[in-house]
């Protein structure tokens, strides 16, 4: 029997602990790390290589989105399931232009995560009900540029990976000595990113920052990460 090696990151403990113990019920399955943020999922899954990475879409440090962006690249063959509260159009979308696999809503059936990850492992989409099996056709489609509708890459997408940690950080609120330490980089190097960002964004100041985060969907209206 084929075992599915999974990373499981949540950043409510109770929530995450609830993952594991959900998916070391099925014997095909092994959870063989866990993520409490966004830059440990990162480091994770480059290190464990997983198979499949189970991701909460809200996450400190980096949110699901950029995790999944991040993972994509570092670890090509892990396929990203997200789970969210969310089950609007645009969340999925960008969940799966950002490189993910699979999308679970949160108050779905335990039996479903356990399809998504079988279908991630296998390299199939999956997105958990209520989306239909039309609206994966139609997602993938427009998560890949096939819609009319479906918007270019726009300058946040053509920042580097550092870059985009750093943003997320500040967004945050984490002071650049914080942010180097979190990082293991110097302060100077923190500036020096955060700097390039701002100028790559044609952005002056941060309450500029603010408002691009907030109409670019990076920053949710209560002030928390998507």
């Amino acid at each position: 029997m084929s075992v599915t090696k999974i990373l499981v990151a949540d950043d409510h403990p109770v929530v995450r602990k609830g993952l594991v113990a959900l998916l070391d019920t099925h014997e095909d399955f092994s959870v063989i790390g866990e993520a409490a943020d966004g830059i440990e999922a990162v480091e994770l899954a480059d290190r464990l290589k997983p198979n499949v990475l189970v991701l909460d879409l809200m996450m400190p440090g980096l949110n699901g989105l950029e995790v999944t962006r991040q993972v994509s690249e570092l670890s090509p063959k892990t396929n990203i399931i997200i789970l969210s509260i969310q089950s609007i159009e645009a969340y999925v979308l960008n969940a799966l232009r950002a490189g993910a696999i699979g999308y679970v809503l949160k108050n779905s059936p335990p039996d479903i995560l356990a399809k998504a990850v079988r279908n991630a492992a296998a390299g199939r989409f999956f997105l958990g009900p209520p989306l239909s099996e039309r609206a994966v056709e139609i997602y993938i489609q427009k998560s890949r540029g096939e819609d009319s509708e479906a918007a270019p890459d726009g300058p946040y997408e053509n920042l580097t990976r550092r870059e985009r940690e750093i943003l997320h950080l500040v967004l945050e609120g984490s002071t650049s000595t914080k942010i180097a330490k979190s990082l293991s980089i110097s302060p100077r190097t923190v500036e020096t990113h955060r700097s390039n960002f701002m100028r790559k964004l044609n952005l002056r100041k941060k309450s500029e920052l603010f408002n691009y985060a907030l109409e670019q969907g990076i920053l949710r209206r209560d002030g928390g990460e998507v």
